[in-house]
């Protein structure tokens, strides 16, 4: 089963970005240049006057766009390993300067060349702007607009692309941690030994085992309500109390909470299964593990505690991936209003989350942020 890897309440972590695209590969300067290409269409065809301009028109907007496009995607490619360790504003910021930047290059140098080519032919040649303010500072408004528009269509389609993923891996983590074979093992065993002794429970196992394995599979919604997570959680600590029977003392104190709340589908399963596998299951006399739910101004408090053996703390690769998912769900939920706190202490081991309550909204459709 998957678990959470211990980590310090104080660590802090600050999101990097890397939402742009990585513009050294051809394929996206290709459709840099294509839009550019359309943009300047689109110009050249609302600023046509006369007969037979269009050409002329489309000619130097198309010059003029793709020296910025294509410089602009060159200066971004070099870039995009320093500004993916940047934070998320300071990169945008960046990203958005350094295309004004480009801009402003391009604009300074197409204005001082048409100079010099009109002062070598002694009259205006008409292909190149006349008029230094009028022509640099729209281009540069303009610029900045249309920048400001890219970087936001990329922090999005980027967003939405991670979400997918996530939630994906996270159906994903959920299917391979019901179907690993000590688990699943376990569990058979476990209600074999029943169908001799107590039939009756031993068919209230299959039917739990059963929820759980149509969770993993049929679960589509990226959030559910937290009645409906806390029926899997319920369903989870039946089958382990069947296995680990007097060792296992699950004690609840979620009354306080609404539970029509909205919560991230397997948001409490993988936490109270690390406090088995890697606390009471570790432990010969077993122990206690409390999940404790409160209200806290408008913030949902969740806090899952259990005992750890002092000699031996077992670490798995997959524990600080869960954790992790934990965390980044969350943050794509409730962007910057959620949080994550784990204290590792000498014989106890707790994790503490804390989002904002949306209640009413138990149809899989994503609340507001």
């Amino acid at each position: 089963m998957s678990a959470l890897l211990p980590a310090t309440p104080t660590a802090h972590r600050v999101e990097r970005s890397s939402y742009l695209p990585d513009f050294c590969k051809p394929q996206a300067v290709l459709v840099v240049a294509l839009v550019a290409l359309l943009v300047a269409l689109v110009l050249a065809l609302a600023r046509q006057g006369a007969s037979g301009e269009i050409w002329t028109e489309l000619a130097r907007t198309s010059a003029y766009l793709l020296w910025n496009a294509v410089l602009s995607a060159a200066l971004l490619c070099r870039a995009r390993p320093w500004l993916g360790r940047q934070t998320l504003r300071n990169s945008t910021v960046a990203a958005l300067g350094m295309i004004v930047g480009v801009l402003t290059l391009v604009s300074e140098s197409i204005y001082w060349f048409g100079r010099m080519w009109d002062t070598r032919l002694g009259a205006p040649s008409g292909l190149f702007p006349s008029e230094h303010g009028a022509f640099l500072l729209p281009n540069l408004l303009i610029g900045a607009i249309v920048g400001g528009l890219a970087l936001r269509y990329f922090y999005v389609t980027n967003e939405w692309r991670r979400s997918v993923e996530l939630e994906a891996l996270a159906r994903l983590h959920g299917l391979q941690a019901r179907i690993q074979p000590h688990f699943l093992y376990n569990s058979l065993n476990t209600i074999a030994a029943l169908t001799r002794t107590d039939p009756a429970r031993a068919e209230e196992a299959i039917e739990d085992l059963s929820d759980l394995f149509r969770v993993s599979l049929a679960e589509a919604r990226p959030q559910v309500s937290l009645h409906e997570e806390l029926e899997v959680v319920h369903t989870y600590e039946r089958i382990e109390q069947l296995r680990l029977g007097s060792r296992l003392d699950v004690r609840w104190d979620v009354d306080e909470l609404p539970q029509d709340a909205i919560v991230p589908v397997l948001l409490l399963q993988p936490l109270l299964e690390n406090a088995i596998v890697h606390g009471i299951e570790s432990l010969p006399e077993g122990g206690i593990v409390t999940v404790l739910g409160r209200v806290d101004d408008d913030m949902i408090v969740l806090d899952v505690a259990n005992p750890v053996p002092v000699c031996a703390r077992p670490a798995r690769p997959s524990n600080g991936m869960a954790l992790d998912n934990i965390r980044q769900r969350l943050e794509l939920i409730f962007p910057g209003r959620a949080s994550v706190t784990v204290h590792d202490e000498h014989d106890a081991y707790r994790v503490i989350l804390r989002f904002p309550l949306v209640p009413g909204l138990a149809d899989g459709k994503t609340p507001p942020r």
